[in-house]
């Protein structure tokens, strides 16, 4: 009897936190032999459940009142009202494993995070509080490569524009697939944001997961007359090159205080 409670009282404990019930799910969803991407049913579920979750189930404090005294959303005052629009885009490794990664980004006003792809992912974000823009690209199919004349060291890519919006907490939750949804996107804080990821699989180079960064240019600027006139709408197209890393994508990592997980 006392065992049988015993049990029961833990596997209370286990679900009683949200965050470890987008874990749990996770952990279901995401396995080595799962489909990849996940069918429309498993993402609803995740969906779902991410759509319940707010700043204070993953330890996030309100920035609404903080943020302004020159403190971050972890409560913390590192930076002094001056310096305050020089703060770095705050990473939190929530869960780093081999199917999925569950990780939060916190970004000062105005930071970005460069157009960037998710090669094979599928990607699930929830914005827990406050505004951000996000542009995001799928590839043209078939591909559509071409070395701009007078540039012989790169060359740039059709992609077509599949998201440009602003997206304000509370919001729904927006995922991301292989090939569509916006898999190339870059991220701009309106306000002070933040944002919870899931990432399945996650990056991995060996694994030809690497992340590629990218600079959009204005399908009308590097078209052929050709290639223009195959086009309807070229506000929807923009040719993608890639690039290093941005010098300027200041980032580093933050602490994760939300209610443990346990895995």
């Amino acid at each position: 009897m006392c065992v049988h409670r015993r049990l029961f009282t833990m596997t209370k404990k286990k679900s009683s936190s949200t965050i470890q019930a987008l874990y749990d799910l996770c952990a279901d969803t995401f396995t080595q032999s799962s489909a990849s991407p996940p069918s429309p049913n498993a993402i609803h579920k995740l969906s779902s459940l991410l759509d319940s979750i707010g700043p204070a189930d993953v330890g996030l404090s309100d920035p609404s009142k903080e943020d302004d005294r020159g403190h971050g959303p972890f409560g913390f005052s590192s930076f002094n009202r001056v310096d305050r629009w020089a703060q770095p885009i705050t990473y939190v490794d929530v869960h780093e494993g081999e199917n999925f990664t569950m990780c939060i980004f916190c970004f000062p006003t105005s930071s970005v995070i460069p157009l960037h792809d998710h090669p094979g992912m599928t990607v699930l974000s929830k914005v827990l509080y406050g505004s951000l823009h996000v542009k995001g690209y799928d590839w043209v199919d078939p591909p559509r490569i071409r070395k701009p004349v007078g540039n012989d060291n790169s060359s740039v890519r059709l992609a077509k524009l599949a998201v440009d919006k602003v997206l304000t907490a509370p919001c729904s939750t927006s995922v991301l697939y292989p090939s569509s949804g916006g898999n190339l996107h870059s991220f701009t804080a309106i306000t002070p944001c933040a944002v919870l990821d899931i990432l399945a699989p996650p990056y991995d180079e060996f694994a030809g997961r690497r992340c590629s960064y990218y600079r959009d240019y204005p399908c009308s600027t590097l078209s052929t007359e050709d290639e223009k006139s195959d086009i309807e709408k070229e506000e929807e197209y923009a040719w993608l090159s890639e690039i290093d890393t941005p010098d300027d994508l200041y980032m580093r990592s933050g602490t994760y205080t939300g209610p443990p997980i346990d895995k």
